[in-house]
């Protein structure tokens, strides 16, 4: 079955059309998740949500671009949407702090975060590799775990992120330099 098929029944809200969706795109659409929030519970919740936003908005999918460039634009929109929301939590915790109010919200232990696709030999590395990624601006942060960890192409990117190839290719040199920064000061202070 093609695509514009596919996407036919998605809109007739036929059932098995998504259950074929979820089962396609579930583990990649979790997987950017969570390269981007580094927190499995918030991965799984997210994830739950761009499902639900596609089964209410496949209307208004109009196929300008292909339905996983939609649905990753979803999965990372919804994913930066949280973490800007939970920043203001963070943000207005403190505040209440400094004024004597309670209601401090407990910070997650990200060291502790682990991708479900790293080998075992390699997870201490890799949370000090996601340590980092989570210290890079958000644009830079979304284009390196779009390329490096969903192993899209810069084209795709540019899709996905709806900015040009110069661009991503300019976030993707900063954002591996700034980790050049970050893990080199690290094994500096660390390895020593």
């Amino acid at each position: 079955m093609g695509e514009e098929q596919f996407i036919e029944l998605l809109k007739q809200k036929d059932e098995s059309a998504f259950s074929e969706l979820v089962s396609q795109f579930g583990k990649r659409v979790y997987n950017t998740s969570l390269g981007i929030l580094q927190n499995e519970t918030d991965a799984e919740d997210i994830s739950q949500e761009v499902f639900i936003e596609v089964f209410q908005s496949i209307e208004s999918f109009k196929g300008e671009s292909k339905l996983a460039t939609w649905i990753y634009r979803i999965a990372v929109t919804k994913s930066l949407e949280f973490i800007r929301k939970k920043n203001r939590k963070k943000r207005l915790a403190v505040v209440k702090r400094l004024f004597g109010s309670e209601g401090v919200l407990p910070q997650k232990d990200k060291a502790h975060f682990y991708h479900p696709g790293v080998q075992l030999e390699n997870k201490e590395r890799a949370a000090i590799l996601f340590s980092a990624i989570d210290k890079l601006p958000e644009n830079q942060k979304t284009a390196f775990v779009l390329a490096k960890i969903e192993h899209l192409s810069y084209v795709e990117i540019t899709e996905v992120m709806k900015i040009s190839l110069s661009s991503v290719e300019s976030l993707m040199f900063r954002a591996k330099q700034n980790l050049q920064k970050t893990l080199s000061d690290y094994y500096e202070q660390n390895e020593k």
